[in-house]
């Protein structure tokens, strides 16, 4: 059945490594166990990416883990501008040193002598602390972030490869996480405003093959009066079980079937749309920063285009309720990777 939801909690992968039961939930209800991965240490992929959008700025890390190399990054957009700064570290055959937890629920830190980030769950919200010492020029970054975690869905796959039986991609994306709190760069400080800025979390863990393209795009805000998210993403193993795709309203997720992403002739500055096959997430999109990065080394290739722009359209929730987008600050991407 396609979009079988899990309902029930179980290990994630079974004896021969596969997953159990390929679908979607609404929390991580399947049980991820690293000595459960039927693959080899540096085929093996943890991360936790945070993204945290104000009205004219925001701010992306990410700490992980993908096996034969490690990447801390953290970016900062100004939107006003626009542009977009980003640093990252690399890290040799980390292969698990990490220790990344089994689940989102857990803290994660990240310390070297450049770069400090701490993301700290307590109850009912998640603090993300982050200092770079060059970060720009010689400036640094540093944010202090809030986001509240209130009881509600969330999106969480596990979605396995038709070409390899132990391959399989485990991924919770938390939208709708109310943010205060400041980041501070080149001596200005950026206020978040927990009434219209949101963060997001995308938590994964996983082993894939060789050579993939994926197509994500999120986004959260205010309609109506009530948080507003959304998750959508394809391309990325078999989704014959499930989608990702996903309405957020006031803390209920609303399950959508196929979304298509219209990127103009791979131009990403000029306008996009979105369909469904459903018809229930038709969304025009107009970019403001193409975060592009292409790595080209042999055996590593990675062409991405993170995407950052407003959309408006219509979203249809279960019960049939329509709902109009306007100028929703989000992003879409589409990423080329072998590695």
């Amino acid at each position: 059945m396609r979009n079988h939801e899990v309902t029930t909690p179980h290990p994630l992968l079974n004896k021969e490594g596969c997953l159990t039961e390929p679908g979607w939930s609404r929390k991580p209800l399947q049980i991820y166990d690293r000595s459960a991965v039927k693959a080899p240490k540096f085929r093996i992929k943890e991360w936790d990416y945070y993204i945290i959008l104000g009205k004219d700025f925001g701010v992306a890390t990410t700490i992980s883990d993908d096996g034969y190399i490690g990447l801390q990054s953290v970016t900062f957009f100004d939107f006003s501008k626009p542009r977009e700064t980003t640093q990252t570290i690399l890290n040799a055959f980390p292969m698990g040193k990490l220790k990344l937890p089994s689940n989102s629920q857990t803290n994660v830190s990240y310390h070297d002598k450049k770069l400090d980030i701490d993301y700290i769950v307590s109850p009912g919200q998640r603090n993300i602390k982050c200092e770079f010492k060059n970060f720009s020029d010689g400036k640094p970054f540093s944010c202090d972030i809030i986001l509240k975690q209130p009881e509600m869905d969330t999106m969480t796959i596990a979605t396995p490869w038709s070409e390899k039986s132990t391959a399989f991609y485990y991924n919770q994306k938390i939208n709708c996480m109310r943010a205060s709190g400041k980041a501070t760069f080149e001596g200005k400080d950026y206020f978040f405003n927990p009434e219209t800025d949101f963060g997001t979390l995308d938590w994964g863990r996983g082993v894939w093959t060789y050579e993939n393209t994926w197509y994500w795009g999120s986004g959260n805000g205010v309609v109506e009066g009530k948080p507003f998210g959304f998750n959508i993403g394809y391309g990325f193993g078999n989704t014959a079980a499930a989608t990702e795709n996903i309405l957020f309203y006031d803390g209920v997720g609303h399950k959508l079937d196929d979304i298509t992403f219209h990127i103009p002739e791979k131009n990403y500055i000029k306008p996009w749309t979105f369909s469904s096959s459903d018809g229930r997430f038709e969304m025009d999109f107009v970019p403001i920063i193409d975060r592009a990065a292409k790595i080209d080394v042999g055996i590593i290739v990675t062409d991405q285009h993170q995407v950052f722009g407003k959309m408006s359209g219509k979203a249809i929730l279960d019960d049939g309720k329509v709902l109009e987008i306007k100028d929703l600050l989000c992003f879409a991407e589409d990423v080329h990777n072998k590695y």
